[in-house]
């Protein structure tokens, strides 16, 4: 690596997962399949979900949504941890890191808000099944969904305005393996009290909010599905839910870890394995959580592979 690159106060040095050469194309290998799995996964529903006229729903409209987020989280930063695993040189430009940043915040926030909006969606399909069509309506749908995109990009902007206005005296090597919110604030020399504050605010607005929406349409369904008489619709009902609950949980947990947690408990290692699960991880798992519980995307696969084969 030129020396050029440590120093220069234009650029910074991603350190990685691992600096251990013999891991190194072992990490290449892992991420470069998830890579792979995450973007046919979640391509694939996107074409179940267009090409089957029984799938045009909200729920599904939600769902596509859900994969685009997974399709650009991933896209923001695995192809980076690909290439500085490959090369010498794990320097990234200031651009880039803004770039990547924006998009990271942007995508994270905006996931928090759809996962709330879809179970608020649940909600009304369990808990108020005959004004569900009139409540779910197509101008209401896109209304939200245009909210969702727009406040977390809008917050975004403002979040990577203020962390770049920050001095990097201490160093330039990021202890990360791309350019996150809470690894730069802790390399500035500047005190960055009201950045943490404005981090804290729009997390807890965003996620606890959105967290809170969440719960609170669970309570209600689950309320609800119990007074169902009939076992066998109570299963349904359940079946129907399980598959946002896993993803509800495994984002959540990761993302409030990340991003909600007092200084005093930082730990870079830790930071690298959470940002892994849902930068990584969980886009995979989203669209493979939904399938494998649902009838409909099954059945619509299974036909699309035997049209293929004629």
């Amino acid at each position: 690596m030129e020396e050029v690159n440590q120093t220069s106060p234009k650029r910074f040095i991603l350190l990685g997962l691992s600096n251990v050469p013999y891991l190194q194309p072992i990490c290449f290998l892992v991420f470069f399949i998830i890579y792979i799995i995450t973007m046919s996964v979640n391509f694939l529903l996107i074409i179940v979900v267009k090409i089957n006229p029984k799938l045009q729903t909200p729920m599904y409209f939600f769902l596509v949504n859900l994969s685009i987020i997974d399709i650009c989280f991933s896209s923001t930063t695995v192809p980076k941890i690909l290439i500085n695993t490959l090369v010498m040189d794990r320097s990234i430009s200031m651009l880039g890191c803004e770039v990547q940043m924006f998009f990271h915040v942007g995508l994270g926030g905006t996931e928090c808000l759809i996962l709330a909006i879809m179970a608020y969606d649940r909600f009304a399909a369990i808990c108020r099944p005959l004004h569900y069509n009139t409540i779910m309506n197509k101008t209401l749908c896109a209304s939200l969904t245009t909210c969702a995109w727009g406040i977390s990009f809008i917050n975004s902007i403002v979040h990577v305005f203020f962390t770049f206005q920050l001095p990097f005296c201490r160093s330039h090597h990021v202890n990360h393996f791309f350019c996150e919110l809470p690894p730069f604030l802790r390399m500035s020399c500047r005190d960055t009290f009201f950045n943490e504050i404005g981090m804290y605010i729009s997390a807890g607005i965003i996620a606890m909010c959105s967290f809170w929406l969440t719960l609170i349409s669970y309570i209600h369904i689950i309320s609800t599905i119990l007074k169902i008489r009939s076992s066998q619709g109570r299963y349904k009902a359940f079946s129907v839910c399980a598959s946002h609950l896993i993803v509800v949980t495994l984002y959540y947990v990761t993302v409030m870890s990340m991003y909600l947690k007092p200084r005093s408990i930082y730990s870079p290692e830790k930071d690298k394995i959470v940002s892994i699960l849902y930068t990584a991880v969980t886009p995979m798992l989203n669209p493979i959580v939904y399938s494998t519980r649902n009838t409909e995307v099954k059945n619509t696969i299974k036909r699309t592979q035997a049209i293929f084969k004629l």
